[in-house]
């Protein structure tokens, strides 16, 4: 009978330990959520908080018309404040505070960034002298959901410069910013790079094809990074047969916002133009065979280790769904992405010109 009584007592106990475990659970998790909440909150209400204390300041200084003693008012102003308020308040974050103010004038615009950015978002995005840049970047980093550090990286790995959309027109540039501000709507331009940059590791100097896809697959994760956030792997040498013959394609991708299959083809050496009638191929056997109801047409792009622009040009593959790219195994010098980079604006932008050009005759 006392055996019984303490079999009973243990199973007593064994089954409040299982609620209390359970409890502790569910509570934890409320709590979590409870601090992740709050801490969005506080963001949002220092970024509004930042916003308006700069909007004030101008107000301020434009009606006193004392614009030109800014930088004597603002360090008076900072002292006194810190002295009150404590750290935040100096002479660099008013600064801040009022060019924030300035470049993002729009108060609902900001109520809404503020649920989305910190402070140390705003900070890297207000250093961007150029607007579209600045808007790419906000509107990326809103969209994609990049922490601050991620951000820096895409900053330096200069993956503005390196988009399509940097390439067109300003007009279009700032047409497919707003679309994408207004309705989150991605375009093609604002996802597709030229270089790509694949930081890989365990890639030796002599590669073949079939390394450099392995590797890819192993740092899945990585290489999704770079093509961008919405891409989803679906197949590795996916064939595609007719009667007489099975092709096989490198890499099968989806891109979510896209609505879009984006094959994937590697090559080793430099872009022929055989790789554009390659990709033709694959990209009309996906559009009959794999694309669903309500699938916009599917794209393709080749990454290459080297490719002649003018060659590329020629094809003009623009309205052809293929895109064309040199990749990086890592991250060149800054000095040599940057002059390369620039150099290929300046001739899509002068291409446009003359396009225009010849048009409005």
């Amino acid at each position: 009978m006392k055996k019984e009584v303490q079999r009973h007592k243990s199973s007593k106990l064994s089954s409040e330990e299982q609620v209390i475990v359970e409890l502790e659970k569910i509570i934890g998790s409320i709590v979590s959520q409870a601090k992740s909440k709050a801490s969005v909150s506080i963001n949002s209400i220092l970024v509004l908080r930042n916003w308006n204390i700069g909007k004030r300041v101008n107000m301020m200084m434009l009606q006193a018309e004392s614009e030109k003693y800014g930088q004597g008012i603002v360090d008076k102003l900072a002292k006194r404040l810190t002295d009150t308020y404590g750290k935040g308040l100096d002479t660099t974050s008013i600064s801040r505070m009022r060019k924030f103010a300035q470049l993002y004038s729009d108060q609902k615009k900001v109520a809404t960034l503020s649920q989305q950015l910190t402070w140390s978002h705003i900070i890297e995005l207000i250093a961007l002298e150029d607007s579209i840049k600045r808007n790419f970047y906000t509107e990326m980093a809103r969209i994609d959901n990049w922490s601050v550090r991620m951000l820096r990286k895409q900053l330096n790995s200069m993956l503005f410069e390196r988009t399509a959309i940097s390439k067109r027109p300003e007009i279009v540039a700032k047409e497919a910013l707003s679309k994408l501000s207004d309705s989150d709507k991605l375009t093609p331009d604002l996802i597709l790079k030229d270089p790509y940059i694949l930081d890989l590791a365990g890639l030796d100097r002599a590669y073949t094809e079939s390394d450099l896809e392995n590797v890819i697959l192993n740092e899945l994760e990585t290489f999704i990074r770079e093509l961008g956030s919405d891409f989803c792997f679906m197949e590795r040498q996916k064939r595609m047969s007719t009667m007489k013959k099975d092709r096989y394609l490198d890499l099968l991708f989806f891109h979510r916002a896209l609505k879009r299959l984006v094959a994937v083809e590697l090559k080793l050496g430099s872009f022929k133009p055989s790789h554009k009638g390659q990709m033709e191929w694959y990209l009309q056997w996906l559009d009959k065979n794999e694309k669903k109801e309500g699938e916009e047409k599917p794209l393709g792009i080749i990454l290459c280790a080297d490719k002649d622009q003018e060659d590329v040009e020629y094809l003009q593959l623009n309205d052809s769904g293929i895109h064309v790219a040199q990749y990086f195994t890592e991250l060149p010098p800054k000095k040599k992405l940057e002059a390369k980079l620039h150099e290929a604006i300046k001739i899509a932008k002068e291409k446009y010109k003359v396009i225009s050009s010849e048009d409005e005759k």
